[in-house]
């Protein structure tokens, strides 16, 4: 394959290490603040010096929810271009440059939310109100990942000029299909702060329209699960097939998934907003329905892998119905952390459709359920795979060796954080159908009679947030050890081959023009018409926003 003949550069190993150094320090600080939270909640810790139960959970889901997972994102896909489509002085510049940008706007974000002039939560929510340097460094962020997007698209753009007819690379195209999908997510998140959030901050607007705000980040939060979900989707599809000893099953399914996922993640943002006032019912209806489209591509990604997975075990010799299960490479923590991701997504895909059902969502909206279903898609599905990547990436990147001994510590904090992730969000679930309500420090309610249920599934998430910050500190520990102590040496970077007698792949799948038009067109039909009601139908200036609650 011509991806393969291309080998990564010095400078741009360090660009994409240093995107994965923010990452995992981002790790060590969201994750002490998720310690903290379920400590508080569980009744067995006071904060002290006057820090603020709500400023440690902002601190919580921005670093872990947005910092950690862009930057590795972004870090991770600059070294599968680099590897596939390769990289330019030129574009590696602009690069740096997006991340010098994105850096500052996040030493911005959080200095404010440190120093308790931020407490609005990952959502940031009107009429909660942030210091406008909050607001200005989040925007940066933004414009940062977005020099990211412009580079990814100009190497593909060079490589299809030097090869053309040729199909592009499979990796180099997910890689692209991924950030489409964010650089059309992010417009929404944009529009809402550069527009609404910093004037009304920095005191040029008396009010703010709360519903369109919500909106506009919804039409960017539902997407973003999937901007973390489908670089984990490229290891699966592309690098565990070689790190089995397999092939890919097929490179038009794979792309056909990406395709799909483009169109069918972003016209959805209503099925986050269902109890909300000011949506037409009807077109919540249709949203829903866009919604449960994206579980076309995810059974296709499921009898994908598995198919590899069969197929690679009978070619091995391993016969019965399950011998091709038991002989995968469980104690190779190259696939073994991604594949306890996978098996995590199937109790967490079957949370998603309560969430995103109608009548199903009115039992678990606003309640603590909803915080575990995202543990278990992004705190367990992504968060392990990535952690499987970094295992050969970060030697690949920094010219060392994976041990015997980091293998066995792999396993072992494998093990570890799935454990934790058991307590924390199964207790997450349970207290959630029992109504114990989200983004609460007061989850026991003292004197009602739901408390004495709820506090012990609080205890539950205290004892399962001890158990993952213990795994965090391991999964740090193996981090500064590949990067600075490992015995040097050549580790592999896995990118697995088609099957030699593979069909060939459409030339239509490559068609950008068509699926971009596509995808605007849905977004088009799900957003104009209810856009322009809530504009329209919006009281002026309502409701009023000098609430004690709007934290300046």
């Amino acid at each position: 394959m011509l991806s393969e003949t291309l080998q990564l550069t010095k400078a741009n190993k360090k660009l994409s290490l240093a995107f994965i150094a923010v990452a995992f320090i981002s790790l060590l600080i969201g994750g002490l603040m998720g310690l903290l939270q379920t400590l508080v909640r569980s009744g067995t810790l006071t904060l002290p010096w006057g820090i603020d139960y709500y400023q440690i959970l902002t601190v919580h889901g921005v670093i872990l929810g947005l910092v950690l997972t862009t930057y590795f994102i972004i870090g991770f896909q600059y070294a599968l271009m680099g590897k596939t489509v390769g990289m330019t002085v030129k574009e590696r510049k602009i690069a740096w440059l997006g991340f010098w940008v994105m850096l500052v706007g996040t030493i911005m974000t959080a200095t404010t939310i440190l120093l308790g002039k931020a407490n609005v939560l990952y959502t940031f929510y009107a009429p909660l109100k942030a210091h406008p340097v909050f607001y200005i460094g989040l925007a940066l962020v933004i414009i940062g990942s977005w020099f990211a997007c412009f580079v990814n698209f100009h190497q593909l753009y060079r490589w299809k000029k030097a090869h053309k007819g040729v199909k592009s690379p499979l990796l180099a195209f997910m890689v692209v299909a991924n950030m489409i999908l964010w650089l059309i997510a992010t417009l929404g998140v944009a529009a809402t702060v550069l527009v609404q959030f910093i004037p009304w901050s920095l005191g040029y607007a008396e009010t703010i329209n709360v519903l369109v705000s919500r909106t506009l980040f919804w039409y960017f939060g539902h997407p973003l699960v999937y901007f973390w979900l489908l670089p984990a989707y490229m290891a699966w599809y592309a690098i565990i097939p070689k790190i089995i000893g397999g092939k890919i099953f097929s490179d038009s399914l794979a792309r056909l998934a990406f395709v799909l996922f483009i169109m069918f993640s972003i016209p959805v943002g209503f099925h986050h907003q269902l109890t909300e006032p000011g949506i037409d019912p009807t077109w919540k209806f249709i949203q829903v329905v866009l919604t449960f489209m994206v579980i076309i591509p995810s059974l296709l990604t499921a009898f994908s892998l598995f198919a590899t997975f069969e197929i690679t075990g009978r070619k091995k010799g391993f016969g019965g119905l399950f011998g091709w299960f038991k002989h995968l490479p469980w104690k190779d923590v190259r696939f073994f952390a991604p594949m306890i991701g996978m098996l995590a997504f199937i109790p967490a895909g079957t949370g998603g459709i309560i969430n995103a059902s109608h009548q199903l969502n009115a039992v678990v909206h606003n309640t603590i359920w909803v915080t575990g279903h995202f543990h278990l898609t992004v705190a367990t599905t992504v968060i392990l795979t990535f952690f499987g990547i970094s295992y050969w990436l970060i030697p690949v990147l920094t010219g060392r060796k994976l041990t015997a001994k980091i293998n066995r510590l792999g396993i072992i904090q494998t093990i570890i954080w799935t454990v934790g992730m058991f307590f924390m969000s199964g207790s997450m679930h349970i207290a959630g159908l029992l109504g114990a309500p989200r983004r609460s420090a007061y989850s026991t309610y003292s004197g009602t009679e739901q408390a004495s249920d709820w506090i012990g599934y609080q205890i539950g998430q205290a004892i399962g947030g001890t158990i993952l910050f213990i795994g965090i500190l391991l999964m740090v520990y193996i981090f500064l050890n590949l990067t600075f102590f490992a015995p040097k040496g050549t580790e592999e970077f896995p990118i697995a081959e088609e099957e030699k007698d593979a069909e060939p792949t459409p030339k239509f799948l490559e068609n950008w023009k068509l699926w971009i038009g596509l995808t605007v067109v849905l977004i088009l039909f799900a957003y104009t018409i209810p856009f322009m009601d809530i504009i329209q139908h919006s009281p002026p200036g309502s409701p009023p926003f000098d609430w004690p609650i709007g934290n300046s």
